[in-house]
């Protein structure tokens, strides 16, 4: 049979989400869960609008720096891909977008750090990334956020055959 003619939980959310529709296998979306992609979109376009400065100045430049700027300016668009894809995830209540968005967080806060010691304009970039990084992780890893994306904890899947 057809995943259409046998439908599972899995092709409902998938059919619910391709709808358009916020509801899943759990109900409505909880807004944790939305703020927490929101937080990941919003890093990713900070991070297309760096790589796209990035190349901007690459192109622009004279000299030995200029393959290094464009390197670094494509490394950061491919990089935007990771919390982008994750927050359409999120939104679509995929359970895999978890983890990029978990990953991206972790990645933000030694960056946070960084700018946390410069003695510039860069040092209020960095609370700002700080309190979005921290922020993101408490919203990814609360227990609604874990529910509404259908991630099981260890041992889990074991006790929902049993019943």
């Amino acid at each position: 049979m057809s995943r259409k003619q046998n439908p599972t939980p899995e092709t409902t959310a998938d059919t619910a989400a391709d709808a358009g529709t916020a509801t899943g296998p759990a109900g409505p979306r909880p807004r944790r869960l939305t703020y927490a992609a929101v937080l990941s979109a919003l890093e990713g376009l900070a991070l297309l609008a760096g790589g796209v400065w990035m190349l901007v100045l690459g192109v622009t430049r004279d000299g030995g720096d200029r393959q290094q700027a464009v390197t670094g300016g494509i490394t950061v668009l491919v990089l935007a891909l990771l919390p982008l894809l994750a927050a359409r995830g999120l939104l679509l209540r995929r359970g895999w977008s978890r983890g990029p968005a978990v990953i991206t967080q972790i990645m933000a806060l030694p960056v946070a750090y960084s700018l946390l010691q410069a003695d510039s304009v860069a040092l209020w970039a960095g609370v700002v990334l700080a309190v979005v990084a921290v922020a993101g992780l408490v919203l990814l890893v609360n227990p609604a956020t874990t529910q509404a994306l259908g991630i099981k904890g260890p041992g889990r899947a074991r006790e929902t055959g049993r019943q």
